[in-house]
């Protein structure tokens, strides 16, 4: 997009899962003087529920954030449906006070279809990171591949995704391999040491650490089904064990109830609803083991060549490194998984496996390919290979 202006970009980020992911695509975009750079949070971001993390955006130093609420405070699917029309309504007015030349949108939580359709009514070019992954087990599939098809501009997360969305019928000069942009953090965050972590978390530095990580299956009619599985596994384990906060999903208020009851009865367990993105990435390095159902099990802890085990439907068919344990929601399952993961011969796989996630330097990939966007006209006229 060559032009006399800076080019004005919109990116909305409705949690602390996608801002982790996009805080470095954001601060190289913002540092560019070609950009023009305005963040909209919604969602979790503004509810203090999930620990009001719209308050790590504005303190990261970004200059231009907007806001618009959006989330019910609910634990249905009713719930999630009646947050997407909210999100759409104040959108509508936001994007047509904006006018951007450029949306760009990451993943497939089910918020992100309320600024793609809007800015599809709209005639604002599409930019999406992280298409053409797989996770049959959540909603969350059928939602990245409508992101795909209304999308103009495809920065995938493996080659094996770029594929994917050429095979879906988009134009291959469209479709960008950039990587998981998550993994930039191991590149150009300070991440905090061992010791700092140890501190920070209240932890006994010589004692081993289980990291937790899990989230409803939202494909499922009971969407906490498996949790209570993955509880009793973890009830005869001796070491730390760190829980995240599930995402804002039908479900999660009962998956956080388990985890703090959980929580109330072990000394050396606790849950953490945020954790800022640096923060989390030490503990992950800090960690001997990752367990749970969660994407950031599967991206982002090969390159910390973690021992990972993954529990049940969530993340079915996601592409995956040698670090990781499928395993169903099955208790005895589990728990043999655990000690699999925690022993020396699996260490040694771990500390050998390719994360094909990318190299931690997407941000840099897709702040190039968006500098030198072909014109706004050629890139909403898309042409259907298939």
């Amino acid at each position: 997009m060559k032009q006399n202006t800076p080019l004005k970009i919109v990116v909305v980020t409705t949690s602390r899962a996608d801002y982790s992911h996009l805080y470095w695509p954001l601060k190289l975009l913002e540092n560019d003087e070609c950009i023009d750079l305005t963040i909209i949070c919604t969602a979790s971001h503004l509810s203090p529920e999930f620990g009001t993390t719209y308050n790590e955006v504005i303190n990261a130093g970004f200059k231009n954030v907007e806001k618009i609420e959006c989330l019910l405070s609910s634990d249905s699917d009713v719930g999630m449906a009646k947050s997407l029309g909210l999100a759409a309504l104040g959108l509508a007015d936001k994007l047509d006070q904006l006018r951007p030349d450029l949306l760009l949108l990451i993943a497939d939580r089910y918020e992100m279809l309320a600024p793609a359709c809007v800015a599809l009514t709209l005639r604002i070019p599409i930019a999406h990171i992280e298409g053409g992954d797989v996770s049959e087990g959540a909603i969350d599939d059928a939602v990245r591949n409508a992101l795909t098809k209304m999308s103009h501009i495809h920065f995938t997360p493996t080659e094996k995704a770029r594929k994917r969305v050429i095979a879906m019928g988009e134009e291959p000069w469209r479709v960008h391999f950039a990587g998981a942009p998550s993994l930039d953090h191991l590149h150009r965050s300070t991440l905090p040491e061992k010791r700092q972590i140890d501190q920070i978390l209240s932890l006994k530095s010589e004692a081993p650490l289980i990291v937790v990580a899990y989230h409803p299956v939202t494909l499922l009619q009971e969407t906490t089904q498996e949790s209570e599985s993955l509880i009793e596994a973890l009830r005869e384990r001796s070491e730390q064990i760190v829980f995240c906060f599930p995402n804002a999903d039908t479900g999660s208020h009962k998956i956080m109830q388990q985890i703090e009851h959980f929580c109330a009865e072990r000394a050396n367990a606790q849950v953490r609803v945020n954790l800022a993105p640096e923060i989390y990435f030490g503990l992950l390095s800090r960690a001997d083991l990752a367990i749970g159902n969660s994407s950031s099990g599967i991206m982002e802890t090969p390159s910390l060549k973690l021992p990972t085990i993954n529990i049940g439907l969530r993340q079915k068919g996601r592409e995956q490194a040698s670090n990781i344990i499928d395993v169903p929601a099955n208790t005895l399952k589990i728990k043999s998984a655990i000690e699999k993961a925690l022993s020396s011969d699996f260490k040694s796989i771990a500390n050998a496996t390719f994360n094909p996630y990318g190299d931690g330097n997407a941000s840099q990939k897709i702040l190039e390919v968006i500098k030198a966007l072909p014109p706004r006209e050629k890139l909403l006229f898309k042409q259907n290979q298939l």
